[in-house]
């Protein structure tokens, strides 16, 4: 399994890190994603570690706290092994403070996080998404407070906009505070607005990315097929897709594409567009789910491997969407803007 720094930060992470928001199924949209309890759970994790795979991947809202439980049982006498991941902010309960990313909610949800999961400590801890009603200042402060107090040894976020992680990042730094060293971010050959601003940010500032939903929710599987039904089993069918809708003419062209880069490589369309995303500049890890062993074991076939320079530029053409104002606008002027070329930077 190759490692890879995670952003700068002295932690070295898998590439692929196992996420476990089958786990529980609890509610109609976790049940979406799997099922996936106590005994199948400990042979999925069993596998990820005979793997290479010792980063797992979860959050408090995951089946409100099942997802953490069944991961901290799983866990047991492998604790020292593993880098755990878990997450913050989202609404965990009716009382007006069980939600966002202030003193009171972090501390009271660490606390709870800790004992779903059997731990002393969390590895990677993030703040699921950016609070606009918690002053900046409270929520790393608090956060810096966890990290000396043993608790959490390093903080990340997720689904931040470019301003929010930049203030973030200049707070932590004015007050010498610990600064966040990844951001866990929504990214796929289907999305790739990542790259507008997100992407250079973490370049300039050193924010690794950890990438969720790598196949836009099973659209990257292999499932769909132009001119088909999609499949009733999948995520989406079943009320588990997230993100804006997706205009079918750019889809299966891309689908297409796929099909013909793993015919080329004899890998499967899920490996190829896992692959695609390992050649991506910031990205330190992908967080790949699996309902059962065989869809964990295909995953594992994304590494170890690279898709050729020309394999890779197919793939860029095909997924390429216009930026929207003022990307489109600094792609104008690329000497005031230099950017590598998987950009899709037109001089």
């Amino acid at each position: 399994m190759e490692y890879r720094q995670l952003g700068g930060s002295g932690l070295k992470v898998p590439v692929l890190s196992f996420g476990t928001g089958t786990f529980g199924g609890e509610g109609k949209f976790f049940k979406a994603w799997g099922n996936t309890q106590a005994d199948e759970a400990a042979r999925l994790v069993n596998l990820c570690m005979d793997s290479g795979i010792n980063f797992f991947d979860t959050a408090d809202v995951y089946s409100q706290g099942a997802s953490e439980q069944i991961l901290g049982k799983a866990m047991i006498g492998l604790r020292d092994k593993i880098i755990l991941s878990t997450k913050a902010t989202f609404k965990m309960g009716t009382d007006p403070n069980d939600f966002g990313s202030s003193r009171f909610h972090l501390i009271k949800s660490c606390e709870e996080s800790l004992k779903r999961l059997q731990t002393d400590y969390i590895d990677i801890y993030h703040m699921h998404g950016f609070d606009g009603n918690t002053p900046v200042e409270e929520t790393l402060s608090a956060l810096n407070d966890l990290i000396r107090a043993g608790k959490v040894r390093y903080i990340a976020c997720s689904n931040f906009s470019g301003w929010h992680l930049m203030k973030s990042l200049s707070v932590s730094e004015r007050y010498g505070w610990s600064k966040y060293v990844a951001h866990q971010a929504h990214y796929s050959l289907l999305s790739r607005e990542l790259e507008w601003e997100l992407m250079p940010l973490g370049l300039d500032q050193k924010v690794g990315t950890i990438v969720w939903s790598p196949l836009s929710a099973g659209r990257l599987s292999g499932k769909y097929r132009r001119n088909q039904p999609n499949p009733e089993d999948a995520r989406i069918a079943q009320g588990g897709g997230e993100g804006p809708a997706i205009p079918e003419d750019f889809f299966y062209n891309l689908i297409d594409v796929l099909d013909e880069v793993a015919a080329e490589t004899e890998k499967t369309v899920a490996q190829v567009a896992l692959n695609w995303l390992l050649q991506r500049p910031t990205v330190a890890n992908i967080v790949v789910g699996a309902r059962n062993e065989e869809q964990l074991k295909q995953n594992l076939g994304a590494v170890g491997w690279n898709l050729s320079l020309d394999q890779t530029k197919k793939l860029d053409t095909a997924s390429e969407k216009s930026p929207i104002y003022p990307y489109w606008h600094q792609r104008k002027n690329p000497a005031l803007n230099p950017l590598p070329d998987f950009y899709g930077n037109k001089s």
